[in-house]
């Protein structure tokens, strides 16, 4: 009796040890990945541009962590330090919670001496939130 004790708690043991082996890392919390696309007709930082004048703001966003997905992803204009407008708003899903591209084209300002803050926001499965932004200012 006392050898059979021996060996089940020496198998519970091992068990308990091959348990806590298995078990994957708790969530690290990173943020998802976003950042500007550089060169060619890209605009990627901070730049003056004459008025009414077509400009192109390229976007790669990926996950941080295997598990923590891309969700949401925003885009939003504020002018001369007014209210954020939402210009582009769109959930994310399949492939696209892995990677996301996207290509955003619009004009600048109508007006010279404007500056448009555009901001581009990626949130994930866990809601952690990162984002971009430039500033455009017309001449």
């Amino acid at each position: 009796m006392k050898k059979i004790k021996k060996i089940l708690t020496i198998l519970t043991l091992c068990l308990s040890v091959l348990l806590i082996a298995s078990c994957s890392e708790e969530d690290e919390g990173k943020l998802p990945n976003i950042s500007f696309k550089k060169g060619g007709v890209y605009t990627s930082a901070n730049t003056n541009f004459t008025a009414g004048t077509p400009l192109t703001i390229g976007i790669n966003a990926s996950k941080a962590e295997s598990a923590d997905v891309l969700k949401k992803f925003n885009i939003s204009k504020s002018v001369d330090g007014g209210t954020k407008t939402t210009l582009f708003d769109k959930d994310l899903t399949g492939e696209e919670g892995n990677t996301f591209v996207y290509d955003f084209t619009t004009n600048s300002e109508a007006s010279s001496g404007k500056k448009s803050l555009y901001t581009f926001t990626v949130t994930n499965r866990d809601g952690l939130i990162n984002q971009v932004s430039l500033t455009v200012t017309t001449n």
